[in-house]
């Protein structure tokens, strides 16, 4: 017997679901999820304009009003501004917000005053009876959206404090939820979420920030109770606990954005009245009465801070009004006796390893500001240079002092291991990107109807922390690939002899002086067969083209291609596999993929520990100075005269090992004229990229040695063969080479490289 087909409102509140999703990873001047997000909103059109339909007027307006903001993204260039990115989010929490009473058939939720006027208090669907429920009472509609005023001129340090240190705690809530969705039992994880939650309360309460204070005393109660063993945290629970730590998270996101200076001052609207209407639904169906009204905060020796004016008053303080200093939040000591809530708003769990209190080692930590950090940097950097000019000056060569040559070798030493000291301050371990794929891994798998489970090691392994920031989009893209496109149906995985559950492993670790990130399945692995098949449809390859299993694998980066034969809201677009390549390549970073048919894949990023550092073959071409990055050497030689082919007079190549790879001559595509050796008696570097690869011709190899990375001036800034240049220790200019343009250059005629 079939399933009936979904009323139109259980469709829309389904798609409703998918596009929160979508836009949860998009991010401000990025395209990504703007194409899927397209999709949905042309699926919530067609339902909510089909004949008959019975759905609400101001959802029909709403789902218009998503139609044009997605509309002016692409009018911008094709990536989300902050403003519409913040307004695609409010729309969608006020749909959530009101699917519910749509469903019922009674009033919907107030509208927020920054998308527009309200609906009207009678609105309902359209089977609504005429003697339907009255409209819910003025006081508590507006609460659904009370609005968050954040009092910047006098609270802005305490504010920022506050966010900081709440990015933790949701981490830890996220974390903990889908703990608990195994083992709901488990007393640590329930009350380590608790504690969030409580530390929310006493923090917002503190600072006077209301809708936060209302929703996390809702849910410390509804913790609370479980912690009781008088609620049972089934997977209602489970999504009211996601859904309100999603919507706190929406709140910091927006406060921090204002303490930026993005709409400061503005009201911070964020529906949040259907979500406590649930959870006060769960408590008094667990046999509790109603939680109470969050009660003031606790006193302590300073003034309540001042807050603008919001259209509810508050609840009369207790807090003493004799004039005091103003309350400067210090750090605590690893194990900090019972703190005041002034020190709870500012306080980060002893766990957290992201600006804690205490450091691993059982030591204070402190803030610093991040421009400051890279400007020490960048001053290590310009020392450790400068002590090498002191040290290969010519003027010093022929000195016999031993006390100057003993002091400058200890100067060497002690500059190295402060530029040592100075790096690891910008490394930061990928703990952080790798628990966030935990709520992806396991909404996608939900929502493509698998069992997969994520397994992560090396958490500890530490990354440059401009890496970190722009490898979490790669992440998500290629994580959601595997679960989607890798792991199969639990049918399938059965019928095949495997495991009901999939399994995604997320690694990283040292290799060589960089850092690996192995994301492997267990799923069907990569269709080769397939793969080449679409590639020759869309003229990518040639049908009789001999290409090795690496090159195929590697046609998946190209732009818009996909083999996907039914597009969903997850994937099938070919959206996202070349953003992954283009963002690893700008990190100078390269992709590995192996894949075996009914094993698996497993997807292997190689990254450089820190982009302000690179270490590198120093290579000479006339009186040239090059530097090729480690990571893209295979290895080098004296070629032989018979190991160099010329392919009809029109380009050379070099005969490796019976493999037949181009051959650059450098000094012909930079112009440079001082004498080189001859072929033969010249030294072949073989490097890679992108699985291409490519033999350049130098004159010798001087040695590898970290450099520290310069910009470009604007005579080569447009070259796209170079990356940089590094001030080298005798105070002569390397240009740094970039490989990954290299390999993609066609070899000149030999009669033009002689």
């Amino acid at each position: 017997m079939s399933n009936p087909a979904p009323s139109p409102l259980e469709a829309l509140s389904a798609l409703t679901e998918k596009l929160a999703l979508e836009l949860v990873f998009a991010a401000p001047g990025k395209d990504d999820g703007l194409l899927p997000s397209n999709s949905l909103v042309s699926d919530m059109q067609d339902l909510v304009s089909a004949p008959g339909g019975g759905v609400p007027t101001p959802l029909v307006d709403a789902v218009a009003a998503l139609r044009s903001s997605v509309d002016r993204v692409f009018d911008a260039g094709g990536a989300f501004p902050a403003e519409e990115l913040t307004r695609l989010r409010d729309w969608i929490s006020w749909l959530q917000s009101a699917m519910g009473p749509a469903t019922r058939g009674t009033p919907l939720p107030a509208l927020p005053a920054t998308l527009g006027a309200n609906p009207p208090a009678e609105t309902t669907t359209s089977a609504e009876p005429a003697d339907a429920a009255p409209a819910a009472p003025a006081a508590e509609a507006g609460a659904a959206v009370d609005p968050l005023v954040l009092n910047l001129a006098d609270d802005a340090e305490l504010l920022r404090e506050f966010t900081n240190e709440s990015q933790e705690h949701l981490q830890n809530i996220e974390l903990g939820v889908l703990t608990l969705e195994e083992s709901p039992t488990d007393a640590n994880t329930l009350n380590s979420i608790f504690r969030a939650f409580h530390t929310f309360k006493g923090g917002s309460g503190f600072l006077n920030l209301r809708p936060i204070n209302r929703l996390a005393h809702e849910l410390e109660s509804l913790l609370d109770l479980a912690r009781q063993q008088t609620l049972t945290i089934d997977s209602e629970v489970i999504e009211l606990i996601l859904q309100g730590g999603d919507t706190l998270k929406r709140f910091v996101d927006r406060m921090d954005s204002q303490l930026r200076g993005e709409n400061a001052g503005e009201p911070i609207l964020i529906p949040t009245g259907h979500l406590l209407e649930s959870v006060r639904a769960v408590i008094a169906r667990s046999g509790s009465p109603s939680a109470p009204a969050p009660a003031p905060a606790v006193p302590v020796s300073v003034p309540t801070p001042s807050a603008a004016p919001v259209p509810t008053p508050a609840p009369a303080s207790t807090v003493p009004t004799a004039p005091v200093s103003a309350p400067v939040l210090k750090v605590l000591p690893p194990d900090p006796p019972a703190p005041t809530p002034a020190a709870t708003a500012g306080s980060a769990p002893k766990s957290a390893s992201k600006g804690g209190e205490a450091s691993k080692d059982g030591g204070a930590a402190i803030k610093v500001d991040t421009s400051k950090l890279d400007a020490l940097v960048d001053l290590v950097g310009e020392m450790v240079i400068a002590q090498s000019l002191v040290a290969q000056d010519p003027a010093l060569t022929g000195v016999q002092s031993q006390i100057l040559i003993r002091n400058l070798a200890q100067l060497g030493r002690i500059t190295k291991e402060l530029q040592r000291v100075a790096m690891s301050l910008r490394m930061v371990p990928v703990r952080g990107v790798f628990q966030k794929m935990n709520r992806l891994v396991r909404d996608v798998s939900m929502k493509a109807a698998k069992q997969v489970d994520l397994v992560t090691e090396g958490e500890e392994t530490e990354l440059d922390r401009t890496i970190i920031e722009v490898i979490g989009d790669p992440l998500v893209h290629m994580i959601r690939n595997a679960v989607d496109h890798g792991i199969e149906k639990p049918d399938v995985r059965v019928s095949r002899g495997k495991p009901a559950h999939g399994r995604v492993h997320l690694k990283a670790f040292h290799e060589g002086g960089a850092i690996v990130i192995e994301i492997e399945d267990d799923g069907g692995g990569l269709p080769k067969e397939k793969i080449f098949k679409k590639a020759v449809e869309r003229g990518l390859v040639k049908p009789d083209a001999k290409l090795s299993d690496s090159d195929i694998y590697g046609l998946i980066f190209e732009p818009g291609f996909s083999t996907a034969e039914v597009v969903t809201d997850l994937s099938g677009r070919g959206v996202g596999m070349d953003v992954v390549r283009r963002n690893i390549e700008q990190l100078r970073g390269k992709i590995v993929i192996d894949s075996t048919p009914g094993k698996g894949s497993k997807f292997c990023i190689h990254l450089p520990l820190t982009l302000a550092i690179i270490e590198g073959l120093l290579v000479g071409l006339g009186t040239e100075r090059f530097i090729l990055p480690t990571l893209s050497v295979r290895e080098s030689f004296r070629a032989k005269p018979e190991m160099i082919i010329s392919v009809q007079e029109r380009e050379e190549v070099v005969n490796v090992r019976g493999r037949l790879i181009p051959l650059l001559r450098l000094d012909s595509y930079f112009g440079i004229r001082e004498q080189s050796l001859p072929v033969t008696e010249a030294i072949v570097v073989v490097v890679e990229a992108d699985a291409q690869v490519r033999c350049l011709l130098v004159d010798q190899l001087i040695g590898k040695q970290e450099v520290v990375i310069k910009s470009l001036g604007e005579t080569f800034r447009n070259n796209p063969n170079l990356a940089g240049a590094a001030i080298l220790g005798d105070g002569r200019v390397g240009l740094i080479l970039d490989v990954a343009s290299l390999v993609k250059l066609k070899p000149l005629k030999p009669a033009l490289a002689a």
